[in-house]
């Protein structure tokens, strides 16, 4: 069987994201969440809150590529400070792959973006040991200046 991914179905996506509460959007590729592989299309826009976290299991490593708009990604270490940042988009990184058990999140820097997250399964749900020590939990009072600073936060800083 062929599956098909058409352009109205991301444009779709990218809609949904704009009008979800949390500015954000996926839909599976994968059958079910026991797929030995996850492929699912990830609309974003600006102010989504993308809780730093980490995937610990050995084999969960993830490869993700921007197909429209900008975002950067970001690596944490264990003590708090930012580590790498990398601008990812048409102009710049298209994909990245990230190895297991690296704190990391996203912002997004255009309405619009769409990316393509392809990961190892089954599907385990984090749970707050995943999530990074040092950031806010989502719909949390601090969760919207952790989101400003990880706009514009340096290799090095610490929050």
């Amino acid at each position: 069987m062929l599956k098909k991914i058409e352009a109205s179905q991301l444009s779709s996506l990218t809609q949904q994201a704009k009008h979800s509460p949390r500015l954000r959007a996926h839909s599976n590729v994968h059958d079910s969440l026991d797929a030995s592989v996850q492929r699912l299309f990830i609309a974003t826009e600006p102010d989504t809150y993308i809780r730093p976290h980490r995937h610990p299991q050995a084999h969960k490593w993830e490869l993700f590529t921007v197909l429209d708009g900008a975002m950067d990604f970001l690596l944490f270490d264990d003590h708090g400070h930012l580590v790498e940042r990398v601008a990812l988009g048409s102009n710049a990184t298209r994909a990245i792959e990230l190895a297991p058990n690296q704190w990391h999140s996203y912002v997004c820097k255009a309405s619009g973006t769409l990316a393509l997250e392809i990961k190892e399964g089954a599907y385990i749900p984090s749970t707050e040991d995943d999530f990074y020590p040092f950031s806010p939990a989502e719909n949390t009072a601090e969760a919207p200046e952790y989101l400003a600073w990880m706009k514009t936060c340096a290799v090095g800083d610490k929050k």
